[in-house]
C-alpha cells in the first residue's frame, strides 16, 4: 500500500507551534526578564485516508464492482471527470490546507475501487489506530461501498463527495451519520479546513494542561475533563499569591507597565501602583504557568484585591495562552477552542440583555486588545479601574469595532453542549449610561426572535469573527449537541 505522508506538514506544524508558544510577554525561567514561556510540544494527530473511485481500464474491460459493469458505462461523474487529475489537485489543496496544523496525513495514494480494497482499508485502522479519517468518494455507485467503514470506525469521518459524484438526492447514510462532516460541495477547501481543524483541536486538548487556582483548595490535586481528554491540575490560590508578593518589579516589567499606558487611547483614575501591580502579577500568572508546565490558567480571582491579573489575562488571551477569570472550568475550557479551532484569543462576559432592542451586552474586565489573533494590531482600548473592588486595580476597556461580525460561543463540560451563536458589533457603550465592568460590548445576534432565549449562563465567549461553521464542524465530528443561530 503505497500512502501519501504529510511529514513535511509535520515539521512546519511543529515550527508553528514553537512560535506560538513563544509570547511576546512570557517568563523565564532564569529570571532575567525575557518574561519567555514554552509550552510543551504536542505529537502530531494521525489522519488515515483514502480515494474511491475505479480506474478507466476496470471500467472499459468490465470489472468495476458495480451494476454498472456490464454495461461498460462510466456513472456519474462520467467519463470525462479525470478522477486521477482531481486526486492530484485535492491532495496538494489538502497539503496546503493542512501546512499550518499540527496533523500527520497518511492517505492511500492508489484508489480503492473493490470491497477487498476496503476490507484492508479498515483491517489496517486496528493497527493505526488513526486519530480520524478523511474518504473522498469520486464515484457515484460507490457510495454504498463506504458503508462498513462509517459503521467500523467510532472516531471522527470527514467525507468529501463532490457534486456531480452523485446521481439525486444525496446518501441518506452520509448526511445522517454520526461523527461524520459531510461535505457535498464543489471545491469547498473552506469546509475541508474547518474538519481537519476541528481534529487538530481535539487532539490537542488531549494532549495539554489546564492548571486551576483555587481560594477553596489546600493541597495540589488532579483531575480530567472526559470528552476532551484534557488533564486539570489544581494548586491554592496561595500558591499565586506568594509568586506575586515575592515579585519584584524587574526592569522588563517596568517597560511593559509604560508600554501598556502609552498605548491607551484614555485612562481613568489609575495611580501608578496600579500599573505596577498589574505587570506583577503578568509575571506571576507566567511563572505559575512555567512551573506547572501548563497551557491554560484560570484563577479564582475576584478577592485577590490588587494581585487581580486582569491585564495579564488580556495580554495572554491575545497571544494564545487562554487565561479564564474565577476558577471557572467551562469558560475556559471555551477559550482554549479559540486558539485550537479559531486561531484567536476570546472574551470572557457576563451577559447582558436589552430586552427593548432584542440585543445582547457582554461585559467583563479581561478582554484581549488583540480581537483579531495576535499578529494583528491591537484594536484602540482605554485603561480604568476594576468595577466591584477596591483598590483600584487595572482593567482593559477595549472599543469593539462596529460592525464586525462575532460569535458567542460556550462548551459546557458534562453535558457534551456547545453554544455558536453568531452576530454583529452594534457598539461598545460608554460606562455610563451603561454598567457592568471595564469593557463592554454590544451586540444583534442573526435571526433571534427574543434575545434572552439564547442565554448560554455565565462566562460564555465573544470571539471577534465569523466561527459559527466551525463551532458546528466541531459538534458535528465529536457529536456535541450545538445551539446556534446557522
Amino acid at each position: 500500500m503505497t500512502l501519501h505522508t504529510s511529514r513535511r506538514q509535520f515539521i512546519k506544524s511543529m515550527a508553528a507551534l514553537a512560535a506560538i508558544s513563544t509570547c511576546p510577554y512570557a517568563w523565564s525561567s532564569n529570571q532575567s526578564c525575557s518574561l519567555k514561556l514554552s509550552t510543551r510540544p504536542k505529537k502530531p494527530g494521525l489522519i488515515r485516508g483514502a480515494f474511491f473511485y475505479p480506474s478507466v481500464s476496470d471500467v472499459l474491460e468490465g470489472k468495476c464492482e458495480d451494476s454498472w459493469n456490464v454495461q461498460k458505462w462510466f456513472t456519474w461523474p462520467g467519463n470525462q471527470f479525470k478522477p486521477e487529475e482531481q486526486q492530484v489537485k485535492f491532495m496538494k489543496e489538502v497539503d496546503r490546507i493542512t501546512s499550518s496544523m499540527n496533523l500527520n496525513l497518511k492517505i492511500d495514494e492508489k484508489p480503492i475501487c473493490t470491497d477487498a480494497g476496503i476490507s484492508e482499508f479498515i483491517s489496517g485502522l486496528e493497527t493505526a489506530k488513526p486519530d480520524a479519517l478523511v474518504l473522498f468518494n469520486f464515484w457515484n455507485s460507490f457510495s454504498k461501498k463506504l458503508k462498513p467503514i462509517l459503521e467500523t470506525f467510532k472516531g471522527p469521518i470527514i467525507l468529501y463527495h463532490p457534486v456531480g459524484a452523485n446521481h439525486q438526492i444525496p446518501p441518506e447514510l452520509f448526511r445522517t451519520a454520526p461523527r461524520v462532516q459531510y461535505i457535498h460541495s464543489i471545491e469547498n477547501w473552506e469546509a475541508l479546513e474547518r474538519g481537519f481543524k476541528a481534529v487538530d483541536a481535539k487532539v490537542r486538548f488531549s494532549q495539554s494542561r489546564l492548571l486551576r487556582v483555587s481560594g477553596k483548595a489546600t493541597e495540589e490535586s488532579d483531575s480530567s475533563e472526559p470528552f476532551l481528554n484534557l488533564p486539570i491540575h489544581t494548586v491554592p490560590a496561595d500558591h499565586f499569591n506568594k509568586i506575586f508578593d515575592d515579585m519584584p518589579l524587574y526592569d522588563e516589567l517596568k517597560k511593559l507597565a509604560k508600554k501598556v499606558r502609552r498605548h491607551a487611547h484614555h485612562i481613568t483614575d489609575l495611580a501608578d501602583v496600579a500599573f505596577t501591580d498589574g505587570v506583577r502579577a503578568h509575571a506571576a500568572v507566567l511563572k505559575l504557568l512555567e512551573k506547572h508546565q501548563a497551557d491554560a490558567i484560570t484563577i479564582e480571582c475576584l478577592f485577590l484585591k490588587h494581585r487581580k491579573p486582569c491585564l495579564s489575562f488580556s495580554l495572554n488571551n491575545g497571544n494564545l495562552i487562554p487565561c479564564g477569570c474565577e476558577n471557572d472550568l467551562n469558560s475556559t475550557l471555551t477559550l482554549m477552542l479559540g486558539p485550537a479551532l479559531f486561531g484567536q484569543g476570546g472574551f470572557q462576559h457576563n451577559p447582558e440583555f436589552d430586552t427593548e432592542q432584542n440585543m445582547y451586552f457582554a461585559s467583563h474586565c479581561t478582554c484581549t486588545t488583540k480581537l483579531h489573533g495576535p499578529t494583528k494590531k491591537d484594536t484602540p482600548y482605554d485603561l480604568r479601574p476594576f468595577f466591584h473592588q477596591m483598590p483600584k486595580s487595572l482593567a482593559v476597556d477595549v472599543k469593539w469595532p462596529a460592525g464586525e461580525t462575532v460569535t458567542l460561543c460556550k462548551y459546557h463540560s458534562g453535558k457534551k453542549i456547545l453554544d455558536a451563536w453568531r452576530g454583529t458589533v452594534v457598539s461598545s457603550p460608554d460606562c455610563p449610561p451603561t454598567g457592568g465592568c471595564a469593557t463592554r460590548v454590544l451586540v444583534k445576534m442573526d435571526n433571534v426572535p427574543d434575545i434572552c432565549k439564547i442565554y448560554p449562563g455565565p462566562h460564555p465567549v465573544l470571539f471577534c469573527g465569523d466561527f459559527a461553521k466551525q463551532a458546528k464542524t466541531f459538534a458535528q465530528l465529536y457529536e456535541l449537541e450545538l445551539k446556534a443561530n446557522i
